[in-house]
């Protein structure tokens, strides 16, 4: 359905997508609904459509007048109608991690060069801390010009065909929030495991993992940020623990999109069954 609102622009998005979503994920749900934990090679021709579909939709003058919100509600759009096909197929598409959205909001430039086009998952969730983050036990120590890791992660989406993690770690449990920060870690890293992949009732095409690290070292330059001050004050939590919480405000509207798309091919389905 287009909406009538929406600049002529998005409109053309929300139908290209929508398309994709009808004619490329699909046709293969089922497939991979079936092989769960097999990577979706089909996946690389939605990503050019979205390429292609994003460089003509920034460059058109109704879209690159918006502001950050308006092109944000491209993201939306986009996301909607995707999910209307597959959400699992979506989430299993490279580079669409919640960890890229964490390096985007406050990693560095040097950061955001390095790693910005890498697929980056998040890794916050521990058996025994859920959307409590501030209670994590994996911790983080400073050994010269590394940092060594030790914890469990746990439901890491895309935490098996993922390049790299951000992984949230704490520098002192006693001092709560305060001394979380926020670390990237490359896959292949030392110390660093795929425990085991889940088996779910749906989403079934992306992989969901648990991580284990195990004296894993990183680089100094690998703190999220850049900043090498790691004082447990006020300011330094402002600027760590709240600026990973930054990612959740910046995605969540693309997650709403998802379970509308999601909503919206459900009650297709069911009409249609009608």
């Amino acid at each position: 359905m287009i909406h009538p609102l929406l600049p002529n622009q998005l409109q053309k998005t929300q139908e290209t997508m929508r398309m994709a979503a009808e004619f490329i994920l699909r046709p293969i749900s089922r497939k991979y609904d079936k092989a769960e934990h097999e990577p979706p090679v089909e996946m690389e021709q939605l990503n050019q459509a979205a390429a292609a579909q994003k460089e003509t939709a920034m460059g058109d003058d109704s879209v690159k007048s918006m502001d950050l919100k308006g092109r944000n509600l491209w993201a939306v759009i986009s996301l909607e109608q995707m999910c209307w096909g597959d959400v699992g197929l979506f989430l299993a598409r490279p580079g669409t991690g919640l960890g890229n959205a964490a390096i985007s909001a406050v990693g560095n430039p040097d950061q955001k060069s390095k790693w910005g086009k890498r697929w980056a998952s998040m890794a916050i969730t521990e058996p025994g801390a859920g959307s409590d983050s501030k209670n994590i036990s994996t911790t983080a120590v400073l050994d010269g010009d590394e940092w060594v890791i030790n914890g469990e992660k746990i439901y890491v989406t895309d935490g098996d065909r993922c390049d790299c993690v951000v992984v949230w770690a704490t520098l002192n449990k006693a001092m709560g929030k305060t001394a979380i920060r926020s670390f990237i870690v490359e896959k292949g890293t030392p110390g660093f495991s795929v425990a085991r992949l889940e088996k779910k009732l749906g989403i079934r095409a992306s992989d969901t993992a648990t991580l284990i690290f195990d004296n894993c070292r990183i680089p100094r330059e690998n703190l999220l940020g850049g900043k090498e001050e790691v004082e447990m004050d006020a300011d330094a939590a402002k600027k760590s623990f709240g600026g990973a919480m930054q990612t959740f405000d910046n995605t969540r509207p693309m997650v709403a999109g998802m379970a509308i798309g999601l909503g919206q091919a459900a009650l297709d389905m069911t009409r249609a069954l009608l």
